[in-house]
């Protein structure tokens, strides 16, 4: 009988989809894409350093492709095997091709790679080379996922409930100090988890967790080969956890433990939330290495220059995912449903998210396909959303970018707030409207506050303790001459750069830092804060600190004893943030006008009368709280002093009929003192006030 190209898909032998390595009932289904390639061959093997395979596998058009999709079904493969592809083939006329049959190449789908065993292990790694095979280049790993997840709980915490905690997986207990059993791991992490329950975080936002290479700069043996990629934005495999993170090791337990790490954090009450990075891969531009998408079909994964041999670079890294291409936005789409439905993820943060909204060329789209895919995909409708609005080229879509269901890193509200606790006149009203939830941004097409991800540092840029102890970068150690990090700080030193023993100086630093933690918390949005901001972490001024494996990057847990009035600090702020709905609102503050059962929020010059928006760096604010204004059941009154100015100022504070002003908090080391029975406020240069109206006993 004639066999046509169908003729190996008998009944008792797997369909050739879903992508990746699949472990059936008689051996392991492997399925993977390339238009242009011509020629397949898969490579199993038994060990991960093996340098060659123990069996190879050739996949022809005529029996083993459909359309697009090559596939074969191995019936002695088994979980816990090792594979990798080779290709053979042609890009399309007059377009560079990446195609080479010595080349090894990872499957895109690989749940697991299994590469160096230890964190910044350079054994088998060789300076100045980017292997193409052989022992030092990673392998997949063929995983059958038998996890329990019965022991966990879906959270779908709101957005107008979410407090946000940016941390870097190994960071976070690396230092002796963390006293981790398993320091720098998914495991280790677990051991912290009390702290950030008590301190109140319903979510931690990892920086990247998907499979990257941190000794890339020691294999490209320049002047930062003694560095490494610490912050992980350069992905290896976007299905794969990253194995250096999993003390277990790295041969498909990675796996197992970082699911064990989402079960601990969701017993806690906190959601995990993944910092994703589809805007480039590890791949680099030209002369970079091969991994994976540049040998399989280059010209459909990224985005070249009319000439078809060089690389668009709008994301700073040398290359551009083409993530508007149908197979692109697939392979986007399904990664993001197999971090949902099989690692119980929460959400996800976008890199320079504006790449997504690109077409081919690099022109921006009015209404991306992905981005509304994205927002629109049922498996995905629960799932935090959240776009970093810009990228490395100049596109900035903050307040526009082009979904409903996105939130948006607000990078107005963390320049405004800066620009204003700096003492900048003429910031006042920015900063009354960054409070209010950023209405000029966001007040749209039935948008709320929720849309305004707040911040006022993240892990680019200084940390909170340096923004108050530097005015100039001090990048020197990143070997890049000072060139790299962000000019425009918005920073102050308050008389000496760096660290100071002047008790003065030091005072007013820590005011300054309760200050913007207190901004930070009672603003209307949804607030992120920085790990270790809390207590007083410092980068020694580095502002861009991607590189730095050591106590620059690293929490010193000698801190929540040094700076512990920061620390309880910031638990009270974030604890009165949740005792107050008026402080978490779902919907916008009405609008002159717009009352139905009196004013929501007003604003109050230190005088009494209107606030000097154009000058002034004094302001206080009344906020209402009766349920008539959005909530549930009423709760008291807030009113908040901001005094921006060096110098003490007294302020006005009206009537409040049946209840008394309380304070809630204050960010000087004093309470603030009554003058003129209880009607005047003095309060300290450089300090914030919160008073609440409480009935009278």
């Amino acid at each position: 009988m004639k066999r046509n190209r169908y003729s190996n898909l008998l009944p008792s032998v797997p369909m050739p989809v879903p992508y990746g390595a699949h472990v059936v009932a008689e051996g392991v289904q492997f399925t993977l894409f390339s238009r242009h390639a011509s020629r397949v061959w898969l490579m199993l093997f038994d060990h991960p350093d093996a340098a060659s395979p123990s069996a190879e596998y050739e996949l022809t058009p005529q029996f083993n492709r459909i359309g697009d999709i090559w596939h074969i079904h191995v019936r002695n493969a088994r979980p816990g095997q090792y594979y990798l592809y080779r290709m053979e083939g042609a890009s399309p006329p007059g377009r560079k091709s990446y195609f080479n049959p010595h080349q090894w190449l990872l499957d895109p789908y690989a749940l697991a790679i299994a590469g160096a065993p230890v964190w910044g292990d350079a054994r088998g790694r060789g300076a100045g080379r980017m292997p193409i095979s052989g022992p030092e280049f990673p392998k997949g790993v063929i995983v059958r996922d038998e996890f329990d997840w019965s022991g966990d709980v879906t959270l779908n915490i709101p957005l107008s409930e979410t407090v946000i905690y940016e941390t870097h997986l190994r960071g976070f207990t690396v230092h002796p100090s963390a006293g981790a059993s398993a320091p720098g791991t998914y495991d280790g992490f677990k051991e912290k988890i009390p702290y950030l329950r008590d301190m109140g975080i319903t979510a931690v936002e990892f920086l990247p967790i998907q499979e990257f290479n941190e000794m890339e700069y020691f294999q490209e043996n320049g002047r930062r080969a003694h560095l490494k990629n610490f912050w992980g934005y350069s992905t290896l495999a976007f299905f794969a956890p990253m194995g250096r993170y999993a003390h277990r090791g790295v041969h498909g337990q990675q796996v197992t433990e970082f699911k064990d790490l989402v079960i601990a954090l969701h017993r806690a009450g906190i959601e995990v939330i993944l910092d994703v990075v589809f805007n480039h891969t590890a791949e680099g531009g030209d002369g970079g290495p091969t991994y994976s998408f540049r040998g399989i079909d280059n010209d459909v994964y990224y985005m070249m220059d009319k000439s078809g041999r060089h690389y668009m670079n709008y994301s700073g890294c040398g290359n551009t995912v083409n993530s508007n291409h149908p197979v692109v936005r697939s392979f986007i789409m399904n990664c993001l449903r197999y971090w949902v439905l099989h690692m119980h993820v929460d959400g996800f943060r976008f890199d320079l998210a504006s790449i997504l909204t690109r077409d081919k060329n690099g022109e921006i789209l009015p209404d991306p396909p992905i981005v509304e895919m994205i927002a629109e995909d049922p498996a995905l409708r629960d799932t935090k959303i959240i776009a970093e609005a810009w990228d490395a080229a100049g596109a900035y879509q903050v307040g526009e970018f082009p979904s409903e269901h996105w939130s948006e890193w607000n990078g107005r509200y963390r320049d405004d707030m800066r620009r204003f606790w700096k003492g900048e006149r003429g910031m006042l009203g920015a900063f009354a409207t960054r409070l209010a939830g950023s209405a000029d941004l966001y007040q749209k097409d039935g948008q709320t506050p929720l849309k305004s991800i707040n911040f006022i540092t993240c892990h680019d840029g200084m940390t909170l303790r340096d923004l108050v102890s530097y005015e100039h970068k001090h990048n020197d150690i990143n070997n890049e001459d000072n060139r790299d990090g962000d000019n425009h700080n918005h920073s102050m030193n308050f008389g000496h750069e760096g660290p100071s023993s002047d008790p003065g100086i030091e005072a007013v630093r820590l005011r300054q830092q309760k200050n913007f933690l207190a901004t930070l918390f009672l603003s209307q949005g949804v607030p992120m804060m920085l790990a270790g901001d809390e207590i007083s972490r410092t980068q020694n001024g580095n502002n861009n600190a991607y590189c730095q494996d050591n106590e620059l990057n690293w929490i010193d847990w000698h801190l929540c004893d040094k700076n512990q009035d920061l620390l309880y600090f910031t638990r009270q702020m974030i604890h009165l943030r949740k005792r107050y709905p008026s402080l978490r609102r779902t919907r916008f503050f009405a609008k002159p006008g717009e009352e139905h059962h009196g004013q929501d929020i007003r604003w109050f010059g230190f005088g009494g009368g209107e606030p000097d928006w154009h000058h002034d760096l004094r302001l206080a604010v009344w906020i209402s709280g009766s349920r008539h204004t959005g909530f549930s059941e009423d709760c008291p009154a807030l009113f908040v002093v901001i005094n921006a100015e060096d110098h003490p100022a007294e302020v006005t504070v009206p009537e409040c009929a049946g209840s008394t002003w309380e304070f809630e908090l204050f960010t000087t080391a004093e309470p603030p003192k009554w003058r003129q029975t209880g009607r005047v406020l003095a309060v300290e240069g450089r300090a914030m006030v919160v008073l609440a109206a409480l009935p009278k006993i």
